[in-house]
C-alpha cells in the first residue's frame, strides 16, 4: 500500500474489526448487541471504516483441496528492471494462479506465491506465463510439502 497516511482507530473501531475479522458475516444487530450500541451507530462506523479503506473487501475462504489445488509454491525471481518495476509487477499480478506478489530486498526482486493443481501444472504455468515476461532473468522455486499455518487475519490491538 503506497501513500499511506495514519488512520486513527478508537477502541470501538478495533472491537468491530476483531469481531468482523472473526466472522465477516456478523450482522449489524449482532455487532450492536456485542458492543452495547445502536445498530445505526454500528452501521455508520462500519461505513466509515470502509470509506477509510480500513475494511477493504469481504471475501469467502474456500478450501483449495475442494478445487484440487493441492500444490503451493513460492518462487523467488530476479528481474532486469529490479524490484518494484510497475510493468513486471503488473504482469505477475495478472496471472490467475499467483496469489501474492511481493517486491523484496536481497538477491532476488520478487517473491510470489502460487497455488495450482500439481507439479505438471506448475511447470506449464512457468512456461506459459513467466517465460513470456521479458524482464525475468531467473527463478528459484520452493514447493511446499505441508502447510502448518496460513492466514490473512491481522493482530488487532486491544488498545
Amino acid at each position: 500500500m503506497t501513500n499511506e497516511q495514519e488512520i486513527v482507530l478508537d477502541k470501538t473501531d478495533l472491537h468491530i474489526l476483531r469481531l468482523m475479522q472473526e466472522n465477516a458475516r456478523i450482522s449489524n444487530a449482532d455487532l450492536a448487541r456485542e458492543l452495547g450500541m445502536a445498530p445505526s451507530g454500528i452501521l455508520e462506523r462500519v461505513k466509515k471504516l470502509e470509506q477509510k479503506n480500513v475494511i477493504q473487501q469481504y471475501t469467502t475462504r474456500i478450501n483449495p483441496v475442494a478445487l484440487q489445488q493441492k500444490l503451493v509454491a513460492f518462487i523467488f525471481m530476479k528481474a532486469a528492471d529490479g524490484p518494484g518495476s510497475e510493468a513486471t509487477s503488473r504482469e505477475l499480478a495478472k496471472i490467475p494462479e499467483v496469489q501474492e506478489v511481493h517486491c523484496i530486498a536481497g538477491d532476488d526482486c520478487y517473491l510470489i506465491k502460487i497455488r495450482t493443481y500439481d507439479s505438471a501444472s506448475l511447470m506449464s504455468l512457468i512456461r506459459t506465463y513467466f517465460s513470456k515476461i521479458p524482464n525475468i532473468l531467473s527463478t528459484r522455486t520452493t514447493i511446499v510439502l505441508e502447510t502448518v499455518k496460513e492466514q490473512q487475519q491481522l493482530v488487532i490491538p486491544e488498545k
